[in-house]
């Protein structure tokens, strides 16, 4: 099968209409009609290749939302007409320990929806059916779309570091991840720290669920955090100290890496042993947790602020993502 497409000839090259060929659909995979995909940071680097992972021509986006149009011979739990969400990951091996564990996310074979393979940027895009998530009919697709993919990326680990009532939650860079931290963060009745080298996002970051709002710029700003934080989310994908963020922890306090900066970390061994705090980071989520999300912001009204963007002026959507000017996610629509 054909379908039209918006595809980059090589890095840093502009998004252009054109036809493509799609495989023949395997017998657990699901074809699907896009009506909307996210705009993501992670595809502006795959489209300027910054992870060395990009093959082009290049069909990037993976927060998409559509309509099930034809399913495989052994696709049961899914069927046309059905309206789903995919978010990075597009198909597993189903059968390793994290498959079986319900962790399909760490799967050594785990395929992802715009790596080396056509994604959501796109008419149609075709992915496991086990990886594709049925979406509730109140729950708006625009909306949904960045769920998919900035949403869990964030949700994720507050549930993993069991954030609760009075955790005292930090999250740096408050952009497409950290807008909807403020909010997960705040719903679990945690006591939020915006961090950010913005000002003017000061006033926004409050109507998100920040209880405080820090001027990583401002370092007077930044010692009065010292020893505070039980959990820092970092968002940034730019080299920073990262032995004075571990100083912003309590003891056992946790930085969470969310996006990797461009250089290896360089920590003093003593500003973990001191206060046995730790370093860690995560991608995703599994498709149950996907779930569990959506019920999660569902519930407590949480929402991404998106710019709705019809698909025939993708390059200018990607223009002003990467010139940092949305507020806060893009999400295009046919």
């Amino acid at each position: 099968m054909k379908t039209t497409a918006y595809a980059a000839a090589g890095p840093g090259q502009p998004l252009e209409p054109c036809r493509i060929e799609l495989e023949p659909l395997r017998p657990d995979q699901i074809r699907i009609e896009v009506t909307h995909c996210g705009v993501c940071h992670s595809d502006l680097h795959m489209l300027k290749d910054d992870w060395g992972m990009s093959k082009f021509p290049l069909v990037a986006g993976h927060e998409v939302v559509g309509n099930v149009i034809e399913v495989g011979d052994k696709v049961e739990r899914l069927k046309r007409g059905q309206r789903v969400g995919v978010g990075w990951q597009s198909g597993c091996c189903g059968g390793c320990e994290c498959c079986q564990a319900g962790d399909e996310h760490f799967c050594p074979s785990m395929e992802s929806t715009c790596v080396h393979r056509h994604g959501g940027f796109a008419h149609h895009v075709q992915v496991q059916d086990r990886l594709a998530i049925p979406l509730p009919e109140s729950l708006d697709s625009a909306t949904a779309a960045p769920l998919l993919c900035s949403g869990i990326t964030i949700y994720n680990p507050l549930i993993e570091a069991d954030v609760k009532r009075n955790t005292r939650v930090g999250i740096m860079g408050i952009g497409g991840l950290g807008h909807l931290g403020l909010q997960f963060a705040h719903a679990m009745g945690a006591r939020t720290i915006a961090i950010s080298s913005s000002p003017h996002k000061a006033r926004e970051a409050r109507d998100f669920g920040a209880s405080e709002f820090v001027l990583s710029t401002d370092l007077a700003q930044m010692k009065s955090l010292r020893g505070s934080l039980d959990l820092l989310l970092s968002t940034i994908m730019v080299d920073w100290d990262w032995a004075g963020l571990l100083g912003l922890l309590r003891p056992r306090g946790r930085l969470w890496l969310l996006g990797p900066p461009p250089s290896p970390l360089t920590i003093p061994a003593f500003a973990l042993i001191g206060g046995q705090r730790s370093v860690t980071g995560s991608p995703i989520g599994s498709p149950g947790r996907i779930v569990q999300m959506l019920e999660f912001a569902m519930h407590h009204g949480i929402s991404p602020a998106i710019e709705p963007v019809p698909f025939d002026r993708i390059n200018q959507a990607i223009e002003r993502a990467g010139q940092g000017k949305v507020r806060y996610q893009t999400v295009l629509h046919h």
